[in-house]
């Protein structure tokens, strides 16, 4: 088994649930701020008279644990949804995950999925 995360853009999100819905039983959505490669956008500040480079950018970072055989589906299905081509789209990270329970139905491994 698999531990997807992808840290994207939050106004990407709708785009990217609307990618996994399908293919994963669920995922965690966790809202936070980031930075990373891209540009950092310029915001007015004090009624429209000046200006700043923001710090961070929002972004959501969404979670689910899939098989082995899921992965490239997934990862996929989210490039393909996220993508602008513009820098900035985001990052999926892949890691591997010893076990799972589910504790409703106390299922493990594949079957808690």
């Amino acid at each position: 088994m698999k531990q997807i995360e992808a840290t994207i853009v939050s106004s990407r999100l709708n785009a990217a649930v609307g990618a996994l819905n399908d293919i994963v039983g669920g995922f965690t959505v966790t809202e936070g701020r980031g930075r990373g490669s891209s540009k950092r956008r310029t915001v007015r500040q004090g009624r429209g008279t000046g200006s700043a480079v923001a710090e961070y950018t929002a972004v959501v970072t969404i979670t689910s644990i899939v098989s082995d055989s899921d992965v490239e589906k997934v990862t996929s299905a989210l490039s393909a949804a996220v993508y602008t081509g513009n820098a900035g789209d985001g990052i999926i990270a892949v890691r591997d995950v010893e076990s799972v329970v589910n504790i409703s139905n106390k299922k493990s491994g594949n079957e808690a999925l």
